[in-house]
């Protein structure tokens, strides 16, 4: 009897599934269903969406899918095939940036800047003093092969201060409160959050990638040229070359469409060359759109769709694969783990909340305010990926990270209940007391 191996039309179709293109279907395939799943699943419990696609991203990985079945996760993600998928996830990561930088509402900042720069401040000064101090702990046993302290520190202390502002959002929304008082002063506080945040990201990367401090101060001034002309050329002359017709047009034109990715694309490849990284430039990008009513959120809709149902879940595999629960093997790795998330949730929430209860809020808005603002997600991993691609961060480091961006953002729904209720419990108990 003939064995399965030695029919011709069988081993035709084992040599096209060999084909690179066939790979990348089959990824692209099981990428989707999972984290369609995953996201469906966690809704179901409360949880944004996003935060079940991370998961999903870490499950196909070696931490379960490959631990699991070997052989199958070896087929499906193959070495040489992560290439081609490293940079689909960077085009998705691109695109989510310019999508956050046009969700920025610089009006709302300039009406609350009191709490605004007091709290996102606080939110990034303290965390960022917290890791510092963690990389002095651990820079001898996890740092990067290529990591210097001083790279390893400023990274360890980025990773503490970020604040993922879409998912905040999102989860304001489905919770009814960003129309809210707490809701419009946490938006406010992400944002600016957001923007200083990744401009210490932009000028700390281009310190790590210079080789010199020739190189880092040329590297900073080409940075803050470039932004100088982005604010105050590109952002004032693209309403024109688009056109005002154009602009207030119910349906976005192919046209349009085109000047748009035109200059999504040109703003990142700029910041890449620079040296800064080309997430920053598309994120620049989405910053200087032009703000007519109704144009960000047309061209928000056609980009999201792309972005959040194949080019995003990409990016969560992609780091999924680069996550090892497996180096966590001793008791050791897991306190170490425990006591990252611990000084991460203290330095933002905390630090948040004191700064929003000084400049007024009452405890309950302040805890909720620090509880939103300890929320990571999808900007953390960007931040940690950056640093295990520049050889900062070890793999054992950059699992320990990831855990700690799922652990917060996974915490935010819980804790705003927590904070509520106790606030609630308390005001009722003042009122029942004699």
């Amino acid at each position: 009897m003939r064995s399965l191996d030695s029919i011709p039309l069988l081993q035709g179709f084992a040599a096209n599934l060999q084909d690179p293109l066939s790979h990348l279907l089959v990824q692209l395939l099981a990428i989707i269903v999972a984290a369609r799943l995953a996201g469906s699943l966690f809704k179901r419990f409360g949880l944004p969406a996003v935060v079940g696609e991370m998961a999903a991203g870490i499950a196909l990985g070696p931490s379960l899918f490959g631990a699991l079945l070997p052989a199958a996760a070896a087929f499906v993600f193959p070495t040489e095939s992560l290439g081609t998928l490293k940079l689909l996830s960077q085009i998705g990561i691109c695109l989510f940036m310019f999508s956050v930088g046009m969700e920025l509402n610089l009006t709302h900042v300039r009406s609350r800047a009191k709490e605004a720069v007091a709290v996102s401040h606080a939110s990034i000064v303290a965390p960022f003093l917290l890791g510092v101090g963690l990389a002095y702990l651990t820079f001898r046993d996890l740092a990067g092969p290529s990591a210097t302290f001083t790279g390893y520190a400023l990274f360890m202390g980025i990773s503490m201060s970020i604040t993922a502002f879409p998912v905040l959002a999102r989860i304001l929304q489905e919770r009814g409160l960003s129309k809210t008082f707490l809701g419009s002063t946490a938006i406010t506080c992400a944002a600016v959050d957001d923007v200083t945040a990744w401009s210490i990201m932009a000028f700390v990367v281009g310190i790590v990638k210079s080789t010199s401090l020739a190189g880092a101060v040329l590297t900073l001034a080409l940075a803050l040229i470039f932004i100088a002309v982005m604010m105050f050329g590109v952002k004032r002359w693209l309403p024109r070359w688009l056109g005002q017709e154009r602009l207030l047009r119910e349906e976005v034109s192919g046209g349009t469409l085109a000047v748009v990715v035109g200059v999504v694309l040109a703003s990142a490849l700029s910041t890449e060359v620079i040296g800064i990284h080309a997430l920053f430039g598309a994120f620049l990008a989405g910053v200087v759109m032009p703000d007519t009513p109704g144009f960000r959120e047309r061209i928000t809709a056609r980009v999201e769709k792309l972005s959040s149902v194949l080019l995003l879940p990409l990016f969560f595999a992609f780091t999924g694969l680069r996550t090892q629960m497996g180096l966590l093997d001793d008791l050791q790795g897991w306190l170490l783990c425990l006591l990252i998330i611990l000084v991460a949730t203290i330095g933002k929430l905390g630090a948040s909340a004191l700064a929003a209860r000084l400049t007024g809020m009452n405890w309950r808005d302040s805890l909720q305010l620090g509880a939103l603002m300890n929320t990571r997600g999808l900007m953390e991993l960007i931040v940690l990926n950056i640093g295990y691609d520049l050889g900062i961060l070890s793999p054992r480091i950059f699992t320990m990270l990831v855990i700690m961006a799922l652990v917060t953002t996974v915490l935010t729904g819980p804790l705003l209940t927590l904070f509520g209720q106790r606030e609630s419990h308390a005001s009722q108990a003042k009122v029942l007391s004699p």
